[in-house]
């Protein structure tokens, strides 16, 4: 039954990759392909955000200063050196790198604190990134930010679109696996019960490290595509509101499910577009963000576990009420 269940999960899957893949063949929509480009970042960016608070049980208040360290390496390199290829990978080498190394010694110095400590200390790593940035006007310049130009393949919005849905369908089977390994049953025993998984002779700070080290990498690539998106880079990208998107997005779609941060990107990027838009229509709507607040508070009461996470739940309840329907039925007929 699981693996019908998996299979059907599959196939639904891959008819959605699928109509993502030819959409920009069928309609042809520069807002729309832009839209839907900024929906595929911010889902990487959720998915690792995920990692840590839907796999692991970790607040993290400080998620953007991986997402700036992205941003600000591909905008550097493009800006001092040729905006060629070779170059672009050698970027995204050097956010592996740094992101790693960063999150590392993060996660060594920050995760033997407990949640709300740990949360309040990543935050401040994050205000001294946002302050480096501000101050290293030399490199950064400062809050004015800089442009700076790519690979021609990364012109044409329609090649940018197709490139960041393969590298969000790239992780998102990274990740599937990834919390399906044994690792990831780890991690998931961590969030449930810390005290219960170290009793069982697992180091609960590697496992930590580990999950804080692969979720910051991720954030760091989410800002590299980020900042090639938009040809600019400046402080923003290092700035609380980043950390609280990701936050939004994984609780909306349902903490503790990759998909569920992929819907949640979808629907706070069209919520945000569409409310923007409405703004044209009447004064009222100038302040949108009074709306969006109003349906995440709608979207937390009637999804409290997330959309993903309570459809799972409704689907659990049905088909306990039908186990328990032929149950009663044959202790009936054997009666």
């Amino acid at each position: 039954m699981k693996e019908i269940v998996n299979n059907r999960k599959n196939v639904l899957y891959a008819v959605v990759a699928l109509l993502l893949l030819i959409f920009p063949f069928v309609y042809d929509s520069r807002t729309m392909m832009i839209l839907f480009t900024q929906v595929f970042i911010f889902a990487i960016l959720a998915m690792s955000y995920d990692i840590l608070l839907g796999y692991t049980g970790i607040v993290s208040f400080g998620h953007a200063m991986f997402f700036g360290i992205g941003a600000y390496s591909i905008g550097i390199f493009m800006k001092r050196f040729e905006p060629t290829v070779p170059y672009f990978l050698l970027a995204v080498l050097t956010t592996i790198v740094l992101t790693a190394i960063l999150s590392y010694i993060v996660g060594l110095l920050t995760l033997r604190l407990k949640s709300h400590f740990y949360a309040m200390l990543t935050l401040a790593f994050a205000g001294l990134f946002l302050v480096l940035a501000e101050k290293w006007r030399t490199m950064t310049y400062g809050n004015d930010g800089f442009t700076f130009r790519t690979p021609d393949i990364f012109k044409d919005r329609m090649d940018f679109y197709l490139i960041c849905l393969v590298m969000m369908i790239v992780v998102f089977l990274f990740l599937n696996r990834f919390t399906n390994s044994p690792l990831g049953r780890v991690l998931q025993a961590i969030r449930e019960n810390e005290q219960r998984t170290e009793s069982l002779g697992y180091s609960v700070l590697q496992y930590k490290i580990v999950a804080s080290v692969v979720s910051g990498v991720i954030a760091g690539l989410a800002g590299v595509l980020y900042a090639v998106s938009l040809r600019f880079v400046n402080t923003s990208v290092f700035t609380m509101d980043i950390t609280l998107d990701a936050l939004l997005m994984t609780i909306i779609g349902g903490v503790g499910t990759l998909v569920g941060a992929i819907i949640g990107a979808g629907l706070i990027e069209f919520a945000q577009h569409w409310l923007t838009e409405l703004a044209k229509v009447h004064w009222i709507f100038e302040r949108w963000i009074i709306f969006f607040g109003i349906i995440y508070i709608l979207v937390v009461m009637f999804f409290p576990r997330g959309i993903v996470g309570t459809l799972r739940d409704l689907r659990f309840k049905s088909k306990s009420k039908k186990q328990d329907v032929v149950k009663s039925e044959q202790k009936k007929a054997a009666g």
